[in-house]
């Protein structure tokens, strides 16, 4: 249950952080003041995508009548953190209404994607903001860290809203009241920031060492090197033998560690702890419905026994009523999040549509070394900045899909038998916004048929990807693609709407499924030559930016070459 406390004192915040937020009333009603825009408002919002809306909702702060345009960046994000706040709260009011099961899933994903944007935007708004004696007192990120909480809480929103698609009723429509124009306002944000804060800010944005991007990632053999969000604790951990690791808890199902579930363990654990909390989960088959690692639950890392012994495994799908985003086997949204040497599964099967294995919309999050299984929508990268290795990810349609910038590295995809009539679909990038830096990267990794697809492969049609959004980006590189993949390699969706605004493209691939997707004809579809451009999707430069880049350790390549 969200405190009404603590939103008080968000929106409070909201209203006192650096610009002032004004709201004359008289005798209980608000008094509306209709202003002209001056020339810097005017030429702030000419860089938008919406903006009349800018205009209007920054005419409503009379601070703005003053501002520079750099202010307005700052007012920008001071309003869209008080709508969002609002949105919150006054959705929190109407959780006591009687919903349907399915109504009430997208109404709890709301809850829960409101208030991570309240605190991405909160993060986004103190970082654009400098403190009274110059310095960045709260020690926050750099940039692209902004950049990276905007285009979260932008997400967040089309989540919640595509929640309620398909339903109708009372609650849906008090829902679309509460959350109005306000992607459009994290979109507008999105474009003042790129367009006006992001060189300007660079000062009053600071490069931090907090300990999820600490540094000391030394080369090793001039080759290999380890990110900087891994201290050189965690990326000891990530090699270390599990006889050899000191949990903090044990998860153990026949009762000789610190709990039996996996859920006991997430509930002991420390909020917004500082440090790495250890969770070993010892080898066992863990079946607990709809596991989360919360927004409060940060540096979490979980340790397994190995691929197929330690496996969180859950059958939930939305045949059961419930939203995409609620079915997830295990799910993490806690920044900071790392897996080792375990199975995520979801074993609905592919008679129940979609049914998530793992979702991940945590910030720096890896995942090492794990199985992850299922048919449709398996691993749902939802947000944030997201590194997998070493993992094997099963599934039939969009079976990697989500909006985050993510690289998977040393990956091998496995796609399996569909039913009849169907076709596979790798990849389903939901990049919405141009201004959003997300992509789903697949880098010297191998896309194989599974045993059962093998027989089939004239039966079955299997493409690296399709548009499910205005700008899906996905990139293939250095891969090796077998002779499953369709002769034309991507799938657009069932219209047109996105071929002149998408990025597929592949870059260096082998094998007889590489660099076929030149046969569609789209004006968006490149085989990439140059490294260079290749470049911008690699560790190095998409996962991280340029003031915090990896240095390496064991298993992790920071850019295109061995």
């Amino acid at each position: 249950m969200i405190s009404f406390i603590t939103l008080g004192m968000i929106i409070v915040s909201a209203v006192s952080a650096g610009i002032a937020i004004v709201v004359r009333e008289r005798a209980g009603c608000a008094t509306t003041i209709r202003r002209k825009p001056t020339q810097a408002i005017s030429r702030t919002c000419s860089k938008t995508r919406f903006p009349n809306l800018c205009v209007d909702s920054l005419l409503q702060f009379p601070g703005s009548l003053n501002a520079s345009e750099q202010d307005l960046v700052h007012i920008s994000f001071n309003m869209t953190l008080r709508h969002f706040s609002q949105a919150l709260y006054t959705t929190s009011l109407i959780s006591p209404v009687r919903m349907d099961p399915q109504v009430r899933s997208a109404y709890d994903d709301c809850l829960e994607l409101l208030e991570d944007s309240v605190d991405a935007l909160s993060r986004s708004l103190s970082s654009v903001v400098p403190s009274k004696d110059g310095n960045d007192s709260k020690g926050v990120s750099s940039s692209h860290d902004v950049m990276t909480w905007l285009r979260s809480a932008l997400t967040n929103h089309d989540t919640c809203t595509e929640g309620f698609e398909g339903v109708s009723g009372e609650v849906k429509d008090q829902m679309a009241a509460r959350l109005k124009n306000l992607s459009e306002l994290v979109s507008n944000c999105l474009s003042l920031f790129a367009a006006i804060g992001k060189d300007d800010f660079e000062g009053v944005v600071s490069v931090q060492n907090r300990r999820l991007l600490a540094s000391g990632g030394e080369n090793v053999d001039g080759e290999q090197q380890f990110s900087k969000w891994l201290g050189r604790k965690e990326r000891q951990l990530l090699n270390t033998p599990v006889s050899a690791i000191q949990a903090d808890i044990l998860v153990s199902k026949d009762g000789n560690g610190t709990v039996k579930t996996i859920n006991e363990a997430i509930k002991k654990a420390s909020e917004h702890s500082t440090r790495q909390i250890i969770i070993y989960v010892k080898a066992g088959r863990y079946e607990e419905e709809n596991l989360k690692v919360g927004m409060k639950k940060i540096n979490l890392m979980f340790i397994g026994d190995g691929k197929g012994k330690t496996v969180i495994s859950g059958g939930k799908s939305v045949f059961d009523n419930m939203t995409t985003f609620h079915t997830a086997s295990f799910a993490a949204t806690g920044a900071g999040f790392i897996a080792r040497d375990m199975t995520f599964e979801n074993w609905a099967g592919p008679t129940k549509h979609q049914a998530v294995a793992l979702r991940v919309g945590a910030d720096h999050a890896v995942v090492y070394r794990c199985n992850i299984i299922g048919y449709q929508d398996t691993l749902y990268v939802h947000s944030n900045r997201q590194f997998y290795r070493e993992c094997d990810i099963y599934g039939m349609v969009d079976f990697i899909f989500g909006n985050a910038a993510v690289v998977l590295q040393n990956c091998i995809i496995y796609a399996r038998e569909p039913m009849a009539l169907q076709k596979n679909t790798i990849t389903a990038q939901n990049r919405k916004d141009p201004n959003q830096n997300t992509d789903i990267s697949i880098h010297a990794s191998r896309i194989l048929p599974t045993s059962g697809l093998v027989g089939t492969n004239s039966s079955f049609q299997t493409y690296v990807g399709r548009s499910c959004k205005l700008y899906s980006r996905t990139v293939v590189m250095m891969s090796y693609m077998s002779n499953h993949i369709h002769p034309r390699g991507w799938l657009q969706w069932n219209d047109t709407f996105t071929l002149d605004t998408l990025y597929y493209s592949e870059y260096n691939n082998n094998g007889p499924g590489a660099a076929i997707g030149q046969q569609i004809g789209w004006s968006r579809y490149r085989v990439i030559t140059s490294e260079v451009e290749a470049s911008k999707f690699t560790v190095e430069q998409f996962i991280y930016g340029s003031s915090w880049l990896p240095s390496t350790g064991v298993a992790f390549l920071a850019g295109l070459q061995i």
